[in-house]
């Protein structure tokens, strides 16, 4: 059996649904269905089992020496505009810490979702243990977890792995509202308003020339499937294609796909100012040194296949 915890969210429900195209339907989804509109993700994957986050613990504790292959460790608040942090630091960090230590103790590999948002608005994006510096506390949870890993493995015999997202778009994220992908509000804004809006420069940028590491969630799913192929590889990773784009190239080919509107750019939020990271852009050395050799794609060719599959889901 593999788990998927989170598994009903965004990059998780694309992650069973990849599992089950390579032959995996032994898997168990993780999640929390307050939010009803996420079965929506799973109702055509093939899974064995669904468990209540709040159930999951004690079912690890139970069930962790009976066959458990891997823990896919997705489940999070990633709500970047969250300011309890009592609640972040309860669900990101005490409960992923409780996770890893019982697969520690199944010698479980685990692989799990770190963040981008640890390095905040610094211009340099390699994987240092310690020099995070997160603008909110969603990164901060993110980063302690991270470095809390790092003083474990030494101890682990078995895998622990962690992906740091960058800007991940792609399918079955239309539930994540305001925290959706600019790609996936460009186009819902081009279709009702036939123009896509940015923000106007700042920090340095002109407008619509913030830079950003958009990776497409295709991308990040290979690079797990991978990391379970290669139960040897372990350590924290950047998860982005090592190519920083502006916002401008994300507009351009959602207008490129529609053959239709234009850029419209609005004032940038004073209260953004000093928690926006205006320059993103995974530093892929370590990944690549490791054996990763895939190659991500590029936002002209990320976002066309989007748009082609949130047209054929409207179809449907």
């Amino acid at each position: 059996m593999i788990v998927v915890t989170g598994g009903a969210g965004f990059i998780g429900s694309n992650l069973v649904h990849a599992l089950n195209r390579h032959g995996h339907d032994d898997v168990l989804v993780v999640d929390e269905l307050i939010q009803g509109q996420k079965f929506l993700n799973i109702r055509d994957a093939r899974i064995s089992d669904y468990l209540d986050h709040e159930d999951f613990l004690d079912w690890l504790v139970e069930n962790g020496d009976t066959g458990v292959e891997a823990i896919f460790h997705l489940g999070a608040c990633s709500d970047t505009t969250e300011w309890d942090g009592r609640y972040m630091m309860d669900n990101n960090y005490q409960f992923s810490k409780e996770a890893l230590e019982i697969a520690i103790t199944y010698e479980i590999p685990f692989i799990y979702a770190s963040s981008a948002a640890v390095y905040g608005n610094s211009t340099e994006f390699e994987e240092r243990i310690g020099d995070e510096r997160p603008l909110n506390v969603y990164g901060y949870s993110k980063a302690l977890f991270d470095r809390y890993v790092a003083r474990r493995l030494p101890h682990a015999r078995s895998q622990i792995a962690g992906l740091r997202y960058f800007n991940v778009y792609g399918p079955r994220e239309q539930h994540k509202g305001r925290m959706a992908s600019i790609a996936w509000h460009m186009r819902g804004q081009l279709l009702e308003q036939g123009v896509v809006k940015l923000f106007e420069g700042s920090h340095g940028y002109a407008d619509g020339e913030q830079l950003r590491d958009f990776v497409h969630v295709d991308d990040v799913v290979n690079l797990k499937l991978w990391l379970l192929d290669h139960p040897n590889v372990s350590g924290v990773f950047n998860a982005g294609t090592g190519n920083a784009e502006p916002f401008n190239a994300v507009a351009r080919a959602v207008i490129d796909h529609y053959q239709t509107g234009e850029i419209e750019y609005i004032p940038f939020p004073d209260d953004l100012r000093d928690a926006y990271q205006s320059y993103t852009c995974a530093d892929l050395n370590k990944l690549r040194s490791v054996g990763f050799e895939l190659p991500f794609r590029d936002v002209a060719s990320g976002v066309a296949a989007y748009m082609a599959w949130l047209d054929a889901s409207d179809s449907r």
